[in-house]
């Protein structure tokens, strides 16, 4: 089986390649070649101890990744050497072989309690809160 892009234009005879252009734009593969694809996404969650960031970087190994903390900035990158191969790709939306991208923590995060793995093509950080930044919950009486 052949997969075949199926391409459904219709060119204008008196301006041929002006649809070309707004196909350029508005089709997928200019952003996700270009912008998306260049750093993986992020979701960054809060819990009442924790700040938690995960990352979605498929395909790589755990030893791929640096993350260091200066002042507050915390930054993941990764630098991976491609191996050569004859493998051509016909559309590739995810090839992280080198990114960095980093993140201002708040001024309530524990810096010296940070712990990460990577497991599942996913990195989970979790940055504690320090003790001030706890959220205290408690039941209200209704009088």
């Amino acid at each position: 089986m052949t997969l075949v892009k199926w391409n459904n234009k219709t060119n204008n005879a008196l301006l041929p390649g002006f649809n070309d252009v707004f196909e350029s734009i508005f089709n997928d593969t200019f952003f996700n070649d270009r912008m998306v694809t260049r750093v993986p996404a992020v979701n960054i969650s809060e819990s009442n101890d924790h700040y938690h960031i995960e990352l979605a970087a498929p395909g790589l190994k755990k030893q791929d990744f640096k993350i260091s903390v200066d002042h507050d900035q915390l930054s993941i990158s990764v630098e991976q050497q491609t191996e050569q191969n004859d493998r051509k790709f016909n559309k590739r939306e995810y090839s992280y072989t080198s990114f960095v991208r980093s993140f201002t923590l708040p001024e309530l995060a524990d810096q010296d309690r940070i712990e990460a793995a990577y497991e599942d093509g996913v990195l989970k950080i979790d940055v504690a809160k320090k003790e001030e930044a706890k959220t205290v919950s408690r039941q209200i009486e209704l009088k």
